[in-house]
């Protein structure tokens, strides 16, 4: 061995590209392991010197979350004018303005915090395992605590925990697409392969981040945590999640009033210049316009929103992972579900062994059928624990009277969704072997010799009332000590045995709630076609068609596309076939949820806009769903559809009202600044009046929101908000005019009469319109607001009729007004809002709003969406994660 490679040896530090290069054998000689793998010591020398194989923290940090209260738009635009007022020596317009900023910020950093914490609690209750080998022994630890020189075990639908060069293989194929962009899986096998190979070329290694599409492997741990490939794209994202689209579509709104504020502040400062206005008091008359013009307290009622409905979503059972997915999951049109436990009970029994020859009891064919399954035969009769559901109802049904002693397993091929079956050779009482076969009755039969038509009417008599089939088939194997998917030929079918999975009981209920709510559910199964049918058929759900495996197959991506979004029932279909009708349906334009809960359902989950499970799921598919649900139930998840839509709905609420008054009056202020030869209302008059406003609005994410609204999913549309805006906005203002006419003429009113008159009637208008623009319905008659936004209201508007009253009202600048203004306001809140009602109903009779009145284009979530999912996985509560050196722990992650 060459002085260089003698430096190599026992180094953790070994790149992927060189591993795949080198023997396995020279591999773990470099890394200082062996096929046994690691020792309990070595292992925990290593994790103490290299640092835990993450790269994400899942801890709550307080600084972090106050920091980003501050990214708003609006919130920044509130800190300069607060600094600008401060400067300009006017401490009230600072105090209110710092005020707003106190609540806003307040609130927000409250709600996200909470929510960082459930979420916190949600990681920590989730853990993921990786199998190893240490001192010779199987081993089960958390993925984040592997180390370069640990030996793995995988198997299907595992996520790849660190980056591993290849020991030994087993029909093993990849799911890359997460680092190369390849749709296609790649073949591994542990042979080294030429001196430069790409990435994806890295034939004899698999990769940090990608998914065990089928087979299983042996291989040593070569990189791990920001050293390892997906580790450093990872890292390159940083640890802020990616916005959602809702997320997204606040910002915009936001960077849209942002530029209103300041076109009409700027405008407003000219114009007052040229009227010769001191210029202290035009800026900060502007900088109040400006501040006025926006929702203050839009990041406080979105972040109230979203942890309000959180908390209502865990009342129903549903746990979010991430807050804003729960806006998401309202924002879902299509529903890829399997059948198994959402639309039948996902309790199987075994009903009967129907044998293919006279020949053959019932008793010997179900002794078949147990013989060929994976577990270890004395440990199967003792329990099911770790069965798949057929296995395990086989098991139950037949296995007291299976005596373990007289049978001899010599070899087994695993079960695997390509070949979809399970072979033994096996040998009784010392007698010949004999291979045994159970699986799909398709596949089998395609082994066997040619199908009687009494066996295939038998057979189609079982799919026909909607019961499981398995097919069982054997051969003698005298002389095979091994056995090989070669060798799964010429054999005789023995018969079939008949499971029953009856549907649910309120599945057809929670079906129709879903059809009320604009979702498609289709339904993806390893199941026959005819099992498949038969189930929709008895729930009463109209089918668009049927897709078998052999279908999707024989389509390009094109037709696939276009058939999938007309098909109902996807059958005997592989995960990744699944995965792909997932994608394709994505790219055609639908917001898609996958709903499953096993390893097989591993891929499909990844590649969903939405990924559901259950609590009782696989970790493989827990790890891999934004969405947990305690009961796997199709009506617990439509109650989530509909809380993430209702918080949009009352989000949007706030954005309307607001936008639209706030136009309104400070359009109006413009106006009258530059008419009256006096200030309409004072800088300070306008801040107070939106922070009495704003803070009624905090009630919203708690009002009852129309059925109408929740029946399609609902998006950010700016151009719908600017069409309301610009025509509400100016009714604002007639009345407006009206008032400053009313206080002018009639009232020959002073500065500080005017400004009381205005204030008052302003806060009444725009507080009271809240329930006309709160629904397309007639308020109060025909949709009610909660109790909690009524009292809200009432209680803004009689505070602003006391202050100008009350005896600050000399400190706020106001002066008292005659008793007939009430009995005209009173006159002018009535006729204002029967003209809201009447333009509210030329609006939506529109064709613009004929369609749900927010609809977005096709949105497609960005890759960088699915490698942040994925790399929650590789998480620690607190940890220094830097690329290209060694990271350290710190003690507290290490206590």
């Amino acid at each position: 061995m060459s002085d260089l490679k003698l430096q190599e040896r026992h180094s953790t530090q070994l790149p992927i590209t060189e591993a795949a290069c080198l023997q396995p054998d020279q591999v773990l000689d470099h890394l200082g392991s062996s096929p046994a793998g690691l020792t309990n010591q070595e292992a925990s020398e290593r994790l103490a010197e290299i640092g835990p194989n993450a790269v994400r923290t899942h801890r709550a940090n307080g600084w972090a979350v106050l920091g980003r209260q501050f990214a708003s738009p609006i919130l920044i635009l509130l800190i300069i004018t607060a600094g600008l007022s401060l400067f300009l020596g006017d401490a009230t317009n600072s105090i209110v303005i710092g005020v707003i900023l106190l609540v806003s910020v307040g609130l927000g950093f409250t709600n996200e915090f909470r929510a960082e914490r459930a979420s916190e609690a949600l990681h920590s209750r989730v853990t993921h395992r990786a199998v190893v080998l240490r001192e010779g022994t199987t081993q089960d630890v958390n993925v984040t605590d592997l180390v370069p020189g640990d030996v793995v075990h995988l198997s299907l639908g595992a996520i790849v925990p660190a980056d591993i060069r290849l020991l030994s293989t087993k029909n093993l194929l990849c799911d890359e697409s997460i680092l190369t962009g390849e749709s296609l899986p790649a073949g591994k096998d542990p042979a080294p392969v030429a001196h430069g190979a790409a990435l994806g070329d890295l034939a004899s290694c698999v990769f940090m981040g990608t998914v065990i599409q089928s087979g299983g492997c042996t291989g040593v741990v070569v990189a791990t945590g920001g050293r390892a490939e997906f580790g450093r794209i990872a890292l390159g994202l940083g640890e802020r999640q990616p916005q959602t689209e809702f997320q997204l579509g606040l910002k915009r709104f936001s960077f849209l009033l942002l530029q209103v504020a300041i076109a009409l502040t700027t405008l407003i400062f000219i114009a007052n210049l040229l009227l010769h206005r001191p210029l202290i008091e035009s800026l900060l008359f502007s900088l109040a316009i400006a501040v006025g013009i926006t929702p203050q307290l839009l990041p406080a009622v979105v972040s109230t929103s979203l942890a309000t409905g959180t908390r209502q979503l865990a009342r129903r059972k549903v746990l979010v992972k991430r807050l804003v997915c729960i806006e998401d999951l309202g924002d879902m049109d299509i529903l890829v579900t399997d059948k198994t436990g959402t639309l039948t009970e996902g309790r199987i029994s075994f009903t009967g062994a129907l044998p293919a020859s006279p020949d053959l009891s019932d008793v010997e064919l179900l002794t078949l059928g147990l013989l060929a399954t994976e577990t270890d035969y004395a440990e199967a009769k003792q329990s099911t624990a770790g069965q798949n559901p057929l296995d395990a109802a086989l098991w139950e049904s037949g296995g007291a009277a299976f005596d373990p002693a007289r049978f001899e397993r010599l070899d087994l091929i695993d079960f695997d969704h390509q070949r979809r079956r399970t072979s033994v050779l096996v040998r009784e009482a010392g007698g010949p072997a004999r291979l045994v076969t159970k699986g799909a009755p398709e596949n089998i039969l395609a082994l066997c010799g040619p199908t009687s038509p009494s066996v295939q009417a038998l057979l189609d008599e079982q799919f026909d009332a909607g019961s499981r089939v398995v097919a069982v088939a054997t051969r003698p194997a005298t002389g095979l000590s091994s056995i090989t998917p070669d060798d799964e030929k010429d054999l005789v079918l023995a018969g079939f045995l008949v499971f029953l999975d009856r549907p649910k009981a309120n599945a057809k209920a929670s079906l129709d709630q879903l059809a009320a709510l604009g979702i498609a559910v289709k339904i993806a199964t390893g199941d026959n076609a005819k099992v498949a049918e038969k189930v929709c058929s008895e729930l009463g759900v109209i089918s668009g068609g049927t897709l078998t495996g052999a279908d999707v197959d024989a389509l390009s991506d094109a037709e696939l596309a276009a058939t999938a979004r007309k098909a109902t029932i996807f059958a005997r279909v592989s995960p990744e076939q699944k995965a792909r009708i997932i994608s394709l349906l994505r790219q055609s334009g639908g917001a898609v949820g996958f709903m499953g809960d096993g390893v097989n359902d591993a891929l499909a989950l990844h590649k969903a806009d939405i990924g559901i499970s259950v609590d009782s799921a696989t970790d493989v598919a827990k790890d891999a769903a934004d969405i947990v649900l305690l009961e796997k139930d199709l009506g617990v998840l439509a109650e989530g559809v509909m809380e993430g839509r209702r918080i949009f709905a009352n989000t949007i609420k706030y954005v309307l009202m607001g936008t639209s008054s706030n136009f309104g009056n400070m359009f109006s202020a413009a106006t009258a600044s530059v008419v009256l030869s006096f200030l309409p209302m004072l800088p300070g008059q306008i801040l107070l009046n939106n922070l009495l406003y704003d803070s009624g609005q905090l009630a919203i994410p708690g009002d009852r929101v129309d059925k109408e609204q929740l029946l399609a999913p609902s998006h950010w549309n700016i151009a719908f908000i600017r069409r309301f805006m610009f025509l509400f906005g100016p009714i604002s203002s007639v009345f407006d005019f009206a008032t400053f006419g009313l206080m002018l003429f009639v009232f020959n009113a002073v500065p500080g009469e005017f400004r009381a008159g205005w204030f008052i009637e302003s806060i009444a208008t725009q507080t009271l319109i809240i329930f006309a623009i709160r629904t397309r319905r007639v308020p109060f008659l025909r949709s009610r607001p909660s109790l909690g936004l009524l009292s809200a209201s009432l209680g803004v508007v009689a505070a602003g009729i006391f202050l100008p009253l009350s005896p600050l009202a000399g400190l706020l600048g106001f002066d008292p007004l005659p008793v007939p203004f009430f009995l005209a306001l009173l006159g002018m809140v009535v006729l204002y809002m029967v003209l809201v009602e009447l333009a509210k109903s030329w609006f939506f009779s529109r064709t613009a709003q004929q369609a749900p009145p927010l609809t977005a284009p096709v949105r497609r979530r960005p890759d960088t969406h699915h490698i942040s999912r994925r790399a929650s996985r590789f998480s620690v509560p607190v940890v220094a994660v830097v690329p290209g050196r060694p990271v350290r722990r710190r003690r507290k992650a290490a206590a």
